[in-house]
């Protein structure tokens, strides 16, 4: 019976052995897919596994080496992305093609435009919105300035703008990489109202969670090849990172309980500022000890991103102090703060983590390419900086083609393992990471996971900030949880759970909680009952 059931389905887009060349790189090699109408089809695989430029030859940014697509059984030639909206494919990339200092309604009739007597007609746009928003659910404003939207209701914006131009077919990119948990489960309700009126999905992520959430059947990339496919009913979360990894992958991390030491970064009283002036840290208080992981959690957007860029220089203090073995930070400059044997693993590896026209090796000494062996004076040691290169992606396992191709030719989770050595390849006070897995497959979130606790059992002092709920808790001591700005709760990692924590970042009143296995004298200001 199963078999004739899906003998019935009617396949809507199918690409028959694609393969995609680059210079040293088979991206795709004889890569068969099937998608069925109203279906979510699951797209996994390592960084580099070849899913975004299968994904783009399917949207017509890339063209195919070899290999046939079909589209509701006809063979197409799709040149550009218009041929393939035109076929009623549509595509949200993982970093949105938004204005922001235009309106939702402005945004979707760009390259749409209506005219009517001789004026663009954004009534009949602003209609379809929101005939669009409430037939699936979307909620979306159409005369709301892009920039005053959150990341989530950003990315239903560009949904709208795709079934906007009649799209049947929705590619979607690592949906949630930037995404809060709560804004992720709101974007699986979307999905699942798509599909219930027909349209049929591609979902690429690297989030083995949301596949058993979403999906109806999964396919798996590794180096190129197809190398599996399943349903969610057939599959575990042990069983899908091994296809991905091609190894088993330790998804609980291991980590012995530990006595922290004494305070590392002390925190008193910070009050920080946003780019529009406004107030969004207010007066944190907090410290972190040697030898533990404080993580923070919070729903994005409650002031994590102001308060780790001021910890780490990027951005002006307005008041209160921020100290490291008693050495006053508050306001200094990134060297001072590095030179104070800081690492910051940044949030954007994009803008604040890497120089992406900057080869691999340049990019491993960004932050000490003025220091020996890698100068003398002015002069750079070419010789010392490829040396050390070569040594840190072969102990970081970064894959490249070598050290000396630009830094932006690489995957998100290689551009981020080159970060992480960097960052670890030095003694260390300090590490502060701002979501340090965002974006990164199965396999590198198990190595970066054991880097962070190896730096915490050797002593030093780590402050992790992530939207990921699972990550907080499985790699700190303790918790604090911020919400609008403010650090509302402070808990034992042990004894927390997810309703407690997720209570606590919706702003459910709670008091302080003094973390059990510090020492009250190791507190900050603010951590008391």
């Amino acid at each position: 019976m199963a078999n004739a059931a899906t003998e019935t389905l009617e396949v809507v887009l199918e690409a028959r052995s694609i393969t995609k060349i680059f210079p040293g790189v088979i991206a795709n090699e004889n890569v068969n897919l099937k998608l069925n109408k109203g279906e979510i089809l699951a797209l996994l695989g390592e960084n580099g596994a070849g899913k975004t430029t299968l994904m783009n030859i399917l949207y017509g940014l890339y063209h195919q080496d070899s290999g046939e697509i079909y589209v509701h059984g006809q063979p197409v030639r799709i040149k550009s992305p218009s041929d393939s909206i035109a076929m009623g494919i549509g595509m949200v990339h993982q970093h949105f093609q938004l204005v922001p200092v235009m309106t939702v309604a402005e945004n979707i009739a760009l390259g749409n435009e209506r005219m009517r007597r001789g004026r663009l007609d954004l009534a009949s746009v602003r209609q379809r919105i929101l005939e669009l928003s409430k037939r699936y659910g979307l909620d979306v404003d159409p005369d709301a300035y892009v920039k005053d939207l959150s990341v989530g209701q950003q990315q239903r914006v560009e949904i709208i703008k795709a079934l906007y131009k009649n799209a049947s077919i929705l590619i979607l990119d690592e949906p949630t990489a930037v995404l809060t948990p709560q804004e992720a489960d709101e974007l699986f309700v979307v999905l699942r109202e798509l599909k219930q009126q027909g349209t049929s999905i591609i979902f690429i992520t690297h989030k083995l969670r949301e596949v058993f959430a979403v999906a109806d059947r999964i396919m798996v990339l590794r180096r190129g090849k197809v190398v599996g496919e399943t349903t969610p009913d057939q599959a575990t979360r042990e069983s899908l990172a091994e296809m991905m990894v091609g190894r088993a992958v330790i998804l609980q991390v291991e980590k012995q309980t530990r006595e922290p030491g004494a305070p590392v970064l002390v925190v008193e009283e910070l009050t920080v500022d946003d780019d529009r002036g406004h107030q969004v840290v207010n007066g944190v208080s907090f410290a972190v000890c040697a030898g533990e992981v404080l993580g923070i959690a919070g729903v994005q957007g409650n002031g994590q991103s102001e308060l780790v860029e001021a910890l780490t220089g990027l951005r002006a203090v307005k008041g209160g102090r921020v100290s490291v073995l008693g050495n006053n930070l508050s306001g200094a400059l990134p060297r001072r703060i590095f030179e104070a044997e800081v690492g910051h693993v940044p949030e954007d590896r994009q803008e604040h983590g890497l120089v992406l026209s900057y080869s691999v090796a340049d990019n491993l000494v960004l932050n000490r390419y003025y220091q020996p062996p890698f100068a003398k004076g002015i002069v750079l040691n070419q010789e010392h900086i490829l040396e050390n290169a070569e040594k840190r992606i072969k102990e970081y396992d970064i894959r490249t083609p070598g050290p000396e191709v630009p830094v932006a030719t690489l995957s998100g989770g290689n551009k981020q393992k080159v970060i992480i050595a960097r960052e670890l390849s030095r003694p260390l006070k300090l590490l502060i990471a701002a979501q340090p897995t965002r974006g990164v497959d199965v396999g590198s979130i198990e190595f970066i996971h054991q880097q962070i606790i190896n730096e915490r059992d050797s002593g030093t002092a780590v402050l992790l900030v992530s939207a990921e709920l699972d990550e907080i808790m499985a790699l700190s001591d303790r918790i604090a949880v911020m919400y609008k700005g403010k650090i509302v709760a402070v808990l034992p990692a042990a004894s927390a759970t997810r309703e407690q924590l997720g209570l606590l970042m919706a702003g459910s009143d709670a008091p302080l909680i003094e973390p059990a296995g510090v020492k009250h004298e190791h507190l900050a200001p603010g951590e008391t009952h």
